[in-house]
């Protein structure tokens, strides 16, 4: 049996450091792009008062105070005893509600890819960048509030057939 060999040529010094400057290049390009360009947006969530009650679900109806800022701090809206169902609000805002306890206050800082994006909604202008200041009052599952808004309903025509009765009647003498 015959063996053939192949000669290697030697590498000179200079081509190892360049390999290695190479490699350090690579490594830099893939830190810098995990840490600043994959970087997903995120809420902040800021706990002005802890809430000792439970946390909501995309199921529930949370029951807010609140108010929705501009970066500017113009307020675009405010509401007292509002209830917004979690799983069909903005995105950023259903991640803040999810963390929140019923009885806590918060600031929620929401980034536009998050919130109303390039189009925008109303006041709020495309890739507005919200804050809101929100107190978690209740949490409520969507049947509750079905059946408490159907209860509003009838008590209001209730009071509207008594209201038209008494019109209608004739004056006392």
């Amino acid at each position: 049996m015959s063996s053939t060999a192949v000669p290697l040529r030697p590498v000179s010094k200079g081509g190892i450091a360049m390999l290695w400057a190479g490699l350090a290049l690579v490594v830099a390009i893939a830190l810098a792009w995990a840490l600043f360009v994959s970087r997903a947006p995120s809420i902040e969530l800021e706990t002005v008062r802890a809430g000792t009650g439970a946390f909501p679900t995309d199921t529930d109806v949370a029951i807010i105070k609140y108010e929705g800022r501009l970066k500017d701090g113009t307020v675009f809206d405010a509401g007292d005893q509002t209830p917004l169902p979690v799983g069909r609000m903005i995105p950023g805002f259903a991640q803040g509600l999810k963390q929140m306890q019923v009885g806590g206050k918060y600031e929620l800082s929401i980034p536009s890819e998050l919130g109303y994006g390039p189009q925008g909604a109303g006041p709020i202008p495309g890739n507005a960048d919200i804050e809101f200041t929100v107190e978690l009052l209740d949490i409520r599952s969507e049947q509750e509030m079905q059946q408490l808004m159907m209860q509003q309903q009838l008590m209001q025509q209730m009071m509207e057939q008594q209201q038209g009765g008494a019109e209608g009647a004739p004056p006392p003498q």
